[in-house]
């Protein structure tokens, strides 16, 4: 028999699979929800944590900003929306380090999964973390008196265009949390990278009240673009330039750090 014709007769092997990465990147990110709700104290930042700045913010803030806390919460409560979902982000890269020093991805190494599949899993299962930090604060901020100006489809649209954003910047989490060596390092470096931010911004008090150099500082913050975005779709106003923005900005941060997460990782690995 030829060399043809054996390699002919050999049974061929089978291709990859369609959609084996978004398959097991969804396995993987049930494992991390179900780590989660397992120890539901990993969820302090996005329950405990919001409320403290919203009573902070408030009641400290709200008289000297706007004559009144009632007022001051129509204007903060958007906002801080969107700083609360891209801090529950950074537990992201923290969670991901310590699993790292664990050797729990040395055991995913083992596994005939795609080598993105792990860190896709760890940021698709922290939306839980998203959706926690969303119902706390609103129902707080109802509590206090905070009234939604639009329409259901409006607020829901702010949810989700948070969500995203969020989830797109999480992504220089997941970059920090394999290239850092220990789990305090990531989260010290990303409130370095966070604060700027999202403190440099119309989140506490408006626009027209800050320095020209903070004024020009917040025209190109896309965190300040996505809390003007949540404002316009809650509280009413034009809202499609700072949504593009947001949406704009965070493909950015997608199409830049999700690859150099990804290569990140493959080097360590």
């Amino acid at each position: 028999m030829t060399l043809t014709a054996e390699r002919a007769a050999a049974p061929a092997r089978p291709g990859p699979r369609p959609f084996g990465l978004a398959r097991h990147s969804l396995a993987l990110a049930r494992r991390s929800v179900l780590k989660t709700l397992r120890t539901p104290e990993q969820l302090l930042d996005v329950t405990l944590q919001p409320i403290i700045f919203v009573v902070i913010y408030a009641f400290l803030l709200g008289g000297a900003v706007s004559g009144s806390t009632q007022e001051y919460l129509q204007f903060l409560m958007p906002a801080i929306l969107v700083q609360t979902v891209l801090f529950g982000g950074m537990a992201t890269g923290v969670n991901l380090n310590t699993d790292i020093k664990k050797g729990v991805f040395d055991r995913f190494r083992s596994l005939p999964i795609g080598r993105a599949a792990p860190l896709a899993g760890s940021v698709l299962g922290d939306l839980i973390r998203y959706l926690v930090a969303i119902v706390v604060l609103l129902g707080f901020g109802y509590a206090l008196g905070f009234r939604v100006q639009t329409g259901p489809l409006q607020v829901l649209a702010a949810c989700l265009l948070t969500v995203f954003f969020s989830f797109c910047v999480s992504w220089a989490f997941v970059l920090l949390g394999v290239l850092m060596r220990e789990p305090g390092g990531v989260q010290g470096m990303a409130f370095i990278v966070l604060f700027p931010l999202t403190f440099g911004t119309s989140m506490v008090t408006p626009k027209s009240t800050l320095p020209g150099w903070l004024q020009a500082w917040l025209e190109i913050n896309p965190v300040d673009h996505a809390m003007e975005a949540s404002r316009a779709l809650m509280l009413g106003g034009p809202a499609g330039a700072a949504v593009a923005w947001t949406v704009v900005s965070g493909l950015v941060f997608l199409a830049v750090f999700a690859p150099l997460a990804v290569a990140a990782y493959r080097r360590r690995a």
